[in-house]
């Protein structure tokens, strides 16, 4: 993996891969493997995407490195990726996507253009945010942005943290934020029950965390920074009842109420969105193949619909065999690694929990 060859010169390669999460970090080496020239943007100086925050061990299966903690993950991914030889542009960030199929790259005050052949977007997602009262006191995060802190950076952002929402990101985060000395005052969800899946929350239980179901956040208190939230419990038309409010002391409030998929450049490319509410709202329309409305643009991961990281996976193994299959003309490898991704995805979307996403995959209109 030879890193950051492209600062300078104007360049034009087969394939380009925006983003090395786990994604599009499969993307690139299915590529790869099968032949093609490959290069991948990344706007953080390291691979893994948010895979590098997760210190929690993967379940499933061991061909979704079950047992395997996120952060090794990457190791692996980047590390396969470094043998292969395939070329990173770290520390970049794509600014637009302009006339002839041509990126425009920004790197340390440093822009020039790249054209490949084929794309495959992998951005993944942002998270999102709640309304309330004085919500932009210094204190009020994104439960992501709190994991990067403590997992990557190795800061603690405060010590008694309130957590609304309660995902499998607003299970997880609380836990970590336990093992960091960090108290948890409580967990907030809107709805009737927990989000995410029960083995997160069983160890929340077990820690004695409150979750309180059919409540919210509706103001932060505090002069300078959060030093408490009123919450509320709420109707069945989600709307707050009048009476029911709490105070509970905390110097942060993590807001961890899903994700929105960064489309931003696939406006930009001309590409057919479409409001999927349960693939995370305007996501690319995109066939089995993961080939969006333009023929030479591929998605895959967060982008594509919000969901887990061995999803994301297999997307991108499918983004990436196809990708050069369309290519090279038909190949016998490429179909046999997105048929068998295919029959995997198709498999884990048995589950209970994945019924939005196969609803919602069948609402994408050709």
């Amino acid at each position: 993996m030879t890193e950051n060859r492209y600062q300078t010169a104007d360049k034009n390669v087969e394939l380009c891969v925006i983003g090395g999460g786990p994604a599009g970090l499969q993307a690139a080496i299915v590529a790869k493997e099968l032949g093609a020239n490959v290069v991948i943007i990344d706007d953080n100086p390291i691979l893994g995407g948010q895979l590098i925050k997760q210190t929690h061990k993967f379940f499933g299966s061991k061909l979704h490195y079950c047992g395997v903690r996120g952060i090794d993950i990457a190791t692996i991914l980047s590390d396969r990726a470094k043998k292969l030889e395939i070329e990173v542009i770290s520390d970049a960030t794509v600014v637009g996507y302009y006339d002839n199929d041509t990126l425009g790259i920004l790197r340390h005050d440093n822009l020039f253009s790249l054209k490949a052949e084929r794309y495959i977007f992998a951005m993944g997602a942002s998270e999102n945010m709640l309304a309330f009262d004085n919500a932009d006191l210094p204190g009020v995060y994104g439960a992501g942005a709190v994991q990067t802190m403590m997992n990557v950076y190795g800061v603690v952002p405060g010590k008694r943290a309130l957590v609304v929402g309660s995902g499998n990101i607003g299970l997880i985060v609380p836990y970590q934020l336990l093992q960091a000395g960090v108290e948890v005052a409580a967990i907030v969800e809107i709805m009737h029950k927990f989000g995410g899946y029960y083995v997160h929350a069983a160890k929340i239980k077990r820690a004695g965390v409150p979750i309180y179901l059919k409540h919210t956040v509706i103001e932060a208190k505090g002069k300078d920074r959060v030093e408490a939230a009123v919450i509320s419990e709420v109707g069945d038309d989600y709307t707050c009842l009048l009476g029911t409010e709490k105070t509970i002391e905390c110097d942060m409030i993590l807001i961890a109420i899903g994700l929105s998929p960064l489309c931003d450049l696939l406006y930009h490319a001309g590409c057919r969105i479409e409001y999927i509410p349960d693939l995370g709202g305007n996501v690319p329309y995109h066939d089995a193949n993961m080939m969006t409305s333009k023929p030479n643009i591929f998605v895959c991961g967060d982008l594509a619909c919000i969901e887990e990281a061995s999803t994301a996976m297999l997307e991108g193994r499918i983004a990436g065999a196809r990708a050069y299959e369309s290519l090279k003309s038909k190949d016998k490898r490429a179909e046999v690694i997105a048929s068998e991704a295919a029959k995997e995805l198709q498999i884990i979307r048995t589950s209970p929990f994945e019924e939005r996403i196969v609803y919602g995959k069948t609402q994408l209109k050709h």
